[in-house]
């Protein structure tokens, strides 16, 4: 059967984290809705020379460019929804989504459901056919970025004394909800496991609390094992990824944990009790692949363990590669 060769792709909102190294997607990250019928026509004059697109949307605000672009371009269109679009899956070639989005078709979720609510809880359906379910989220960390971020990161990251732990702190969400209890929970910990440590770096996210933030610093900030980022570029999230030999993250980032998860190096959580709902469902299944385990101050950070790395994003493109075969398409550098 001849192929028709995708060349090009469209990303809207947010991207397709990681798809940009494997498909040579460009990244279009401020398409507004009024493009929709811009970018449509633009797609069916340059059919014929570029051949079929692939428009990946990621997030809810993304969804009506996304389906915009398809009903105006069928033909010429495979869409891609990252995360869950809460309806219409129909609209989309292909929808990726984390599992944890379909905890309330499982049975502890439909036990936490009143009746009467069912209706009103998305999504309404277990997954269909068009429905590619992960465990984490999607990211870039592979092991191509890993060893473009070891190299990058060398001068500065390979003199640490081993084991280095990497402390990754987010921000309170609706269901993994914490505050300065969780900081003094997690300094309390540090503490008892900086004799295994050689190294020590802490990061915090955009979310941290000021609280939370604070009482790390004051803490840690003299301490000759500890470093804290201080929020200036560059960012040393990917070398630090690259070099750690272990994670501690709070329970509330997704991206993060499914980051480091990929790595196959010991990741253990903070704040996972203080989670309800899906978040706790994805602190579960991690904890029963063998991927995160709590962190309670008791570990010996130079004992590591590991586990098969996760690779949500490359199963996903694989998905993706037979999607578009079943149609003729195939991918092209």
């Amino acid at each position: 059967m001849h192929r028709t060769g995708v060349r090009r792709a469209i990303i809207i909102g947010k991207g397709f984290a990681g798809a940009e190294n494997q498909y040579d997607i460009a990244d279009q990250s401020d398409i507004l809705e009024a493009d929709a019928q811009v970018i449509a026509t633009d797609i069916r004059e340059t059919f014929d020379k570029d051949g079929p697109v692939l428009v990946v949307a990621s997030g809810q605000d993304t969804i009506s460019v996304a389906t915009s672009i398809k009903r105006l371009a069928p033909d010429h269109v495979f869409t891609i929804q990252i995360q869950h679009p809460r309806s219409h899956l129909s609209r989309f070639d292909m929808v990726i989504s984390p599992q944890h989005d379909y905890y309330p078709h499982t049975p502890e979720g439909k036990k936490q459901i009143p009746w009467f609510l069912r209706g009103y809880i998305t999504p309404r359906q277990p997954p269909r056919k068009n429905v590619v379910l992960t465990l984490g989220a999607l990211h870039q960390v592979d092991s191509d970025a890993l060893q473009c971020a070891a190299s990058a990161w060398h001068d500065e990251l390979a003199p640490l004394c081993k084991p280095l732990l990497v402390v990754n702190i987010g921000g309170p969400i609706r269901h993994c909800k914490y505050g300065a209890d969780l900081a003094g929970q997690l300094t309390a910990s540090l503490m008892n496991v900086l004799p295994t440590c050689g190294s020590i770096r802490i990061s915090f996210s955009r979310r941290t609390p000021k609280q939370v933030s604070d009482i790390l610093v004051r803490e840690f900030h003299n301490h000759p094992k500890v470093y804290i980022w201080d929020g200036q570029d560059p960012n040393p999230h990917m070398g630090h990824l690259a070099w750690a030999d272990a994670f501690v993250i709070t329970a509330d980032s997704v991206s993060m944990l499914s980051e480091a998860c990929s790595t196959g190096k010991p990741v253990y959580v903070i704040g996972a009790e203080r989670c309800t709902w899906k978040f706790a469902y994805f602190h579960k299944c991690l904890q029963e692949r063998g991927m995160a385990r709590p962190f309670t101050g008791d570990e010996n950070i130079a004992k590591a363990w590991t586990y098969p790395p996760l690779q949500d994003t490359v199963e996903a493109a694989e998905h993706v590669i037979q999607a578009l075969a079943k149609r003729g398409w195939n991918l092209q550098p």
